[in-house]
């Protein structure tokens, strides 16, 4: 299955009140993550993506994804089982 969704980011998303962006999947197993950055953002806007309150990606504890008119994209083998299928994204700028 494919998957996308999107979140505007908004000057009121900032380290302090980040966005939280729900990913409610299916079980089944991630075999690969794209995260798009839109040209402005200027490596302002920062990425972190949960499970409960386990980080994800990226794999480093604390650190963030961001870019700049570019796409973060990478293969990945990470099994979601059936009732622990919510993810939650983490957006601010």
């Amino acid at each position: 299955m494919f998957y996308a969704f999107t979140h505007p980011v908004v000057i009121g998303n900032v380290v302090t009140d980040k966005a939280r962006v729900g990913l409610d999947l299916t079980a089944g197993v991630i075999h690969q993550v794209d995260v798009l950055f839109q040209d402005g953002c200027n490596h302002l806007v920062e990425v972190q993506i949960f499970q409960a309150n386990f980080q994800l990606w990226p794999s480093n504890r604390g650190a963030t994804m961001k870019g700049n008119a570019t796409v973060i994209s990478f293969r990945e083998f990470y099994a979601l089982e059936p009732g622990a299928t919510d993810l939650h994204a983490l957006i601010w700028a």
